[in-house]
């Protein structure tokens, strides 16, 4: 019986101590949620993403901002492959 406990406590304690990286799933995930994202931004302002060329993104401030705020959320995911997940 104790020798039960024992391992029980070690046991747990292992899972407490170890930690795994999120990884290519996550980050996946969360790339797929900023591409979402995007593209509902991009057609609020009425513009279908990914065939606006670049210099009417840049010209068009609404678009610059969905492009802006695409690019902080996709530098955001890399977190997904670093942080560890208890």
């Amino acid at each position: 019986m104790i020798a039960q406990k024992l391992w029980s406590l070690i046991f747990v304690g292992l899972l407490i101590s170890s930690s795994a990286n999120a990884g290519p799933i996550a980050a996946g995930i969360c790339y797929a949620g900023c591409a979402a994202v995007t593209v509902a931004c991009f057609s609020a302002a009425g513009f279908t993403f990914g065939t606006v060329p670049g210099a009417v993104i840049a010209a068009t401030p609404m678009l610059a901002a969905c492009n802006a705020a695409f690019g902080i959320c996709e530098a955001s995911c890399v977190a997904a492959l670093i942080v560890p997940v208890p």
